[in-house]
């Protein structure tokens, strides 16, 4: 078993304290957005063995896949960890952005490289030819925008905001009618709603100046009228969201895009998965991220960055969905395991109470470990290692069976979090009803 030390991402967007806090060190000072535990070239974690001997954790696999990952996620995966995790804290919006379906990835990543443009080219779309589904499972209050509402919902927040204009007796804007009119053209079939979706989305993206007046009249309506007084306002919790964005991303197409979008609060424990397609923002808090291996994004708003327009729209599913929700399963031995339909990844969290019994690890293949909260002791058939409060460690295939174990004395429960592929891929459990979201 390795201990690692991994690599932090200081984004602006990032929380300067919940990492820290979350993982009992001293705060670095800057912004600290996401903590980068794997194997993914552009941050791969260092290693360190028993021995005390080190190398990057990519490295390591390099020059032993079969005994690091196991023949059976070799055979499916190749020679690369299949899953990346991160601790997320975000204190700002991220961006507004989509993740691309595998063989979208691996075709466009060729054709960028046959076309010689740099990886560090801010013009550059996909940095690897791999997809990138997800799991986000919030450690506090978490708020996100996911996936497109049903354009009869969004066509009525629309015409909440004429309302105000109109209140306000402001002239309500030419762009903002026509999305509007894009909403309200839903033939009664799934295709219709998503046509009318793309179109309103489109119009938005591309509107250019004409977006930007949009966003400050409706910011300056919003901040003037009775949307500043809640709960008065239907659709509050939107409207709200769209100055909070402005204020941060003054004028962009993602402020007002965000109404196309749900609107997402998770509380501690619960999980949304995130397939290709679905375009997505998370807004604020901390959770444990888990991906595919990838750190290919297509940025649709709320960014400095590069948006790539016309892939974009190849990219994103033009469909209104639920959010996607997803419950843990419950093992014998208490712990709980989030498993979305995809391949890579399941996500485990085990609570190790004080003099309680050893829990046996899920582990199919590599495992990756990061304890949260308290200290861990974990015991393979080649030894053991303790994780102290915000330790983390890579398990390798060879190295399974793992129990963690409280260690002894404890005065409060520990709580790790752990990483593998499934053993297979199955429907994600329904979540319990919960409040209107």
């Amino acid at each position: 078993m390795y201990t690692l030390t991994n690599v932090l991402r200081p984004y602006a967007w990032g929380s300067r304290t919940a990492i820290s806090t979350l993982l009992g060190r001293a705060p670095s000072g800057g912004p600290e957005a996401e903590l980068w535990l794997g194997a993914h070239p552009g941050s791969p974690s260092l290693a360190t063995a028993p021995d005390c001997s080190t190398g990057s954790l990519d490295e390591l696999i390099a020059d032993d896949p079969d005994g690091m990952l196991g023949t059976d996620v070799r055979a499916e995966f190749g020679d690369r960890l299949p899953f990346l995790a991160k601790i997320l804290a975000a204190s700002q919006p991220l961006s507004l952005q989509v993740h691309p379906t595998l063989a979208q990835a691996q075709a466009a990543f060729a054709r960028e490289e046959a076309a010689g443009i740099p990886q560090a080219a801010a013009e550059r779309n996909y940095k690897d030819n791999n997809h990138k589904p997800e799991l986000i499972l919030a450690l506090t209050d978490f708020e996100a925008l996911c996936g497109f509402r049903p354009a009869t919902e969004s066509r009525a927040i629309f015409e909440r905001l004429s309302a105000l204009f109109e209140t306000a007796e402001e002239t309500f804007p030419q762009l903002l009618r026509d999305v509007i009119s894009d909403l309200s053209a839903v033939e009664e079939s799934e295709a219709g709603e998503s046509t009318a979706i793309r179109t309103a989305f489109h119009r938005l993206i591309t509107g250019g100046n004409e977006v930007t007046d949009a966003v400050s009249a409706v910011v300056t309506v919003l901040n003037a009228g009775p949307a500043a007084h809640p709960p008065h306002t239907a659709y509050q919790r939107e409207l709200s969201t769209v100055v909070n964005l402005d204020s941060n991303y003054p004028g962009d197409a993602g402020v007002l895009l965000s109404l196309l979008l749900n609107r997402v609060s998770l509380r501690p424990g619960e999980a949304i998965y995130l397939p290709p397609g679905n375009i997505h923002a998370y807004l604020e808090g901390l959770g444990v991220e888990v991906m595919a291996s990838s750190d290919n994004v297509l940025r649709g708003g709320l960014t400095p960055k590069h948006v790539d327009v016309p892939e974009l729209m190849k990219t994103v599913e033009f469909r209104a969905l639920p959010v996607p929700l997803i419950a843990a399963g419950s093992t014998e031995l208490g712990q709980e395991i989030w498993q979305p339909p995809f391949r890579e990844f399941q996500l485990q969290r085990a609570i190790l109470e004080p003099d309680g019994p050893p829990i046996p690890l899920d582990q199919n293949g590599p495992l990756l470990v990061i304890a949260v909260t308290g200290s861990v002791i974990l015991d393979s058939p080649r030894g053991d290692l303790i994780l102290a409060h915000g330790d983390s460690a890579f398990v390798p295939a060879r190295e399974s069976p793992v129990n963690a174990h409280p260690v002894s004395g404890a005065d409060a429960a520990a709580v790790l979090y752990a990483v593998t592929v499934p053993a297979a891929v199955v429907p994600p459990a329904e979540p319990a009803p919960t409040r209107q979201r």
